[in-house]
């Protein structure tokens, strides 16, 4: 039995003049880009961790690291912390892995791109393909803390009740929200190197204004910044449905979602329309 042949004809018309269309061929490359993606993906986390004599501990060092770092300047009485509702080793160690899970998606974006360049000017294939293979990557990564996670709060003395079966949606979350501003940023990021430097230092303040390291101010200008942050209530929640408490900001929660959700969407389209002129340049 004889398969259509599918025939794609390039014009210097924007996609944006059909609208119908561009929807339609969006959808298709996303489901023709599974299996690559996924190889791709494979591919991409052997090579990470094959060179590495820690191998997937790696995951888990950096945000361990940064927890020893807070527990040391609390309990040194360097920088002095307001009580949380759990004990603050617990606290702040499930906040700097949320927080890794966060920006591994975020940086996503950005790494495959510039990982691809090569192959981007030489091949003509679906470029949904290199963001779902982050995603894999962001998820593979996150389960391998999530993992750990689970073990040392076991080790803590904090036993997970039924609200962690509520809890991969909280992961999913940050990996959505990750994705979605990795994808905003990418277009200047590729074309200006300054991006990729400024991130880290960025989301390092924003950091600060989350409840990761440090509890939610009771009042003040402080408590007013983070509870109009986005992030807030997806960490707490997130951490929240880990330990087994009530998730206090859980309307938030989901509408910070739906709007992630069509952010997503339109940075979709942004990456589709900007892609052939990223191409172009770095052929040139």
């Amino acid at each position: 039995m004889m398969t259509e042949e599918r025939v794609t004809i390039y014009t210097p018309d924007s996609s944006l003049r059909s609208p119908l269309k561009m929807i339609r061929e969006m959808f298709a490359d996303l489901a023709a880009s599974r299996e690559l993606s996924w190889r791709l993906a494979v591919r991409d986390i052997c090579a990470h961790y094959r060179q590495a004599f820690l191998g997937i501990l790696w995951a888990f060092i950096q945000p361990l690291a940064n927890t020893l770092t807070w527990i040391f300047l609390s309990s040194s009485g360097i920088v002095v912390m307001r009580e949380t509702v759990l004990p603050y080793t617990v606290y702040v160690f499930t906040g700097t892995m949320l927080w890794a899970i966060l920006m591994d998606s975020m940086n996503s974006p950005l790494r495959q791109i510039n990982a691809a360049k090569g192959m981007l000017s030489k091949l003509n294939f679906p470029r949904e393909a290199l963001i779902i293979s982050g995603i894999y990557q962001a998820l593979f990564n996150a389960t391998i803390k999530i993992i750990l996670l689970l073990g040392a709060l076991l080790i803590l003395g904090i036993y997970p009740g039924w609200s962690l079966l509520l809890f991969p949606f909280g992961v999913l979350s940050l990996v959505l929200i990750g994705t979605s501003i990795g994808l905003l940023i990418l277009p200047v990021g590729m074309l200006y190197t300054d991006i990729g430097r400024a991130l880290p230092l960025m989301m390092q303040f924003l950091m600060y204004v989350t409840p990761v390291v440090f509890p939610m101010p009771k009042e003040g200008w402080a408590a007013n910044l983070f509870r109009i942050n986005p992030l807030t209530p997806i960490i707490l929640t997130t951490r929240d449905w880990l330990t087994n408490f009530p998730p206090e900001y859980l309307g938030y929660f989901v509408s910070v979602n739906i709007i992630s959700i069509l952010l997503l969407l339109i940075v979709w389209v942004i990456y589709r329309l900007s892609m052939p002129i990223l191409i172009e340049r770095m052929s040139s």
